[in-house]
C-alpha cells in the first residue's frame, strides 16, 4: 500500500488533529498537489468551534499553495512540477450559476424550509475544499476540475508572497470592487483583519484618493497605512461614525467596505456613507442584521447594498498574482507566524486567540 499522508482533520467541536488519511486518487480532471504552503483562515476557527457544521474526519483548510504531484489525463496545458496556486472557491463552470456569471455561486441554492420550518439558504456555493471535500491542510490535496482551478506561479513570487491569493486577497479585492470605487472616491474600511486589510490595499489600486482605515488595533491600522489607507481611526478613542463625517464635511464618504460581519461594523458603514454611495459588506454574519431606517434614509437615499463570495477560478488567481508580480502591493508582510505540518494544533490555539499580534499563520508540510 501507499504510504499515508498527513492531514488536519475536523474530529468534534474543539478538536482539529493531525492524523493519517491515503494520498486521494486522480480522476481524469482532477490534480493532485503537494502542499508546499497553506494557512489558517477564520472560517477554519468557526469550524473548530462547531459553529460551522462539517463532517467528521474531513480534511479542513482552503488556501492552497503548492506543486502538481500528478495529473489527471483530460488536464493539459500543465506540467507535473509545476507550482501552482488554486482558489479556495473552485467552481467547474459547468453550472448554472457558472454559466450565468456568478461562477462562485456554483452549488448555491436557496432551500425552501429547514427543521425550524424557516427558509434559509444553502451556503456552500463553490466553497469545496474543507467543506464538502477534504481540504488543504495536509501533506496532498486533490484540486476538482483542475483544468478550471490551477494557476501556475510566476517566477519570482514565494509561497508566502501569493499565500492571500485564495481566499483572503480574492475577498478583500472583490470588496473593493463591488465598492464601486472611483477615482478619487473617500472611502472607509471597517475592520483591518487580513481581509480588510486586502480590501485597504484594493481600494488604493481602484483609484481611492482617500481611505480611512477603522479597527481597535493599532499594530493592525499600521500595516493599513502600509497598505494604501491615508487616515486610521481607532475606535477604542473616538466616536469613529462622528470623526468620518467630520473628515468628510457632513457629507459621507462615497463607500464603506464592511469586513467584520458584525451588526456594529455594518451599521456604522451605513451611517458613514453618502446618499447614492455603496456599502460593500464582505462580513459573514452569524444573526438577523438590522438596517436602522434613519440611516437608511427610509430607503430614499439610492444606497446599493452589495455582498460578495470570494471569487474563484485560475483566470481571478492569475489577475491577483498579476498585481504581486507588479510590485503594487506586498501581502506577504501579512504572514506574521510560521508553523510545521506536525504542530498546526499549537498554530490553531494561537490563531483563534489572537495571541502574539498574529495576522496570518504559514503552515508547511
Amino acid at each position: 500500500m501507499p504510504a499515508p499522508m498527513k492531514a488536519a482533520v475536523f474530529v468534534e467541536p474543539g478538536r482539529i488533529e493531525l492524523v493519517d488519511k491515503p494520498v486521494p486518487e486522480v480522476g481524469p480532471n482532477d490534480a493532485l498537489m503537494r502542499i508546499t504552503t497553506t494557512t489558517i483562515c477564520g472560517t477554519d476557527v468557526h469550524i473548530l468551534k462547531g459553529e460551522y457544521p462539517v463532517a467528521r474526519g474531513l480534511t479542513v483548510g482552503h488556501e492552497p499553495v503548492g506543486v502538481i504531484e500528478k495529473l489527471g489525463r483530460a488536464v493539459v496545458g500543465y506540467t507535473e512540477g509545476q507550482r501552482v496556486v488554486a482558489g479556495a472557491i473552485c467552481p467547474n463552470f459547468n453550472s448554472y450559476a457558472a454559466q450565468d456569471g456568478a461562477p462562485s455561486q456554483d452549488g448555491s441554492y436557496l432551500v425552501a424550509s429547514g427543521r425550524c420550518g424557516c427558509h434559509g439558504f444553502k451556503a456552500t456555493a463553490g466553497w469545496r475544499f474543507g467543506n464538502l471535500i477534504d481540504g488543504t491542510q495536509a501533506e496532498y490535496v486533490l484540486v476538482p476540475d483542475a483544468q478550471a482551478n490551477l494557476a501556475p506561479i510566476p517566477d519570482g513570487l514565494t509561497d508566502e508572497q501569493v499565500l492571500m491569493c485564495p481566499d483572503i486577497m480574492s475577498t478583500g479585492f472583490a470588496g473593493a470592487e463591488n465598492a464601486n470605487i472611483r477615482i478619487g472616491d473617500t472611502v472607509a474600511v471597517f475592520a483591518q483583519g487580513p481581509i480588510g486589510l486586502c480590501a485597504t490595499a484594493g481600494a488604493r489600486l481602484r483609484g481611492a484618493s482617500t481611505i480611512i482605515a477603522v479597527d481597535g488595533n493599532p499594530h493592525r491600522l499600521d500595516i493599513a497605512r502600509q497598505l494604501g489607507a491615508d487616515v486610521t481611526l481607532n475606535f477604542n478613542d473616538c466616536d469613529v461614525v462622528a470623526e468620518i463625517l467630520k473628515l468628510t464635511g457632513g457629507r459621507g464618504v462615497d463607500a464603506a467596505i464592511e469586513a467584520l460581519g458584525l451588526q456594529s461594523t455594518f451599521e456604522s458603514s451605513l451611517r458613514v456613507l453618502r446618499p447614492g454611495g455603496t456599502l460593500s459588506s464582505l462580513g459573514v454574519y452569524s444573526t438577523d442584521l438590522r438596517i436602522p431606517l434613519d440611516a437608511f434614509a427610509a430607503g430614499l437615499g439610492d444606497h446599493r447594498i452589495n455582498t460578495a463570495l470570494c471569487p474563484g477560478g485560475k483566470a481571478r488567481m492569475q489577475r491577483l498574482m498579476n498585481v504581486l508580480a507588479s510590485g503594487r502591493v506586498d501581502l506577504g508582510l501579512l504572514v506574521t507566524h510560521r508553523y510545521r505540518l506536525d504542530d498546526i494544533v499549537d498554530a490553531y490555539d494561537l490563531f483563534a486567540h489572537q495571541r502574539d499580534g498574529v495576522l496570518k499563520v504559514a503552515i508547511r508540510p
